[in-house]
């Protein structure tokens, strides 16, 4: 008997993470179409572009052209991605104090103690 289910429908953050990731394995920058292969060939090569153009609009990747197509290069990794996200859920809210304030009070000892310590840490150049 011939199982004709369709395979799993992936999320649209789970896609990004896995485009992300094979950049990340790449040796430099690398082209949709080598990403689709690393993903595997479920993954049509359209649903490849569009996943790296929402990533260039949300500045996790950069692209440079090469020849008729672009290479992608992921502009930060996992931590750097994650804290975009912080970054954006934070500039979308009205009252930023309320808010540091319930994330802070809902970290558990060891989070608030590394926060503390991350905190009292000089700025490196260049950082706001």
């Amino acid at each position: 008997m011939t199982d004709h289910r369709r395979p799993r429908r992936r999320g649209q953050g789970e896609l990004e993470l896995q485009v992300l990731s094979a950049l990340r394995e790449a040796d430099g920058p690398a082209t949709a179409g080598w990403v689709q292969e690393r993903l595997g060939s479920d993954l049509a090569y359209t649903t490849v572009i569009t996943i790296l153009t929402r990533l260039l609009a949300k500045g996790a990747v950069t692209r440079e052209r090469t020849g008729r197509s672009f290479a992608w290069t992921p502009a930060s990794d996992e931590a750097g991605l994650a804290a975009r996200k912080m970054r954006k859920v934070l500039d979308g809210e009205q009252d930023r104090e309320a808010v540091l304030a319930s994330f802070v009070t809902a970290l558990d000892a060891d989070d608030e103690r590394l926060l503390r310590e991350l905190l009292r840490q000089p700025k490196a150049e260049g950082e706001s």
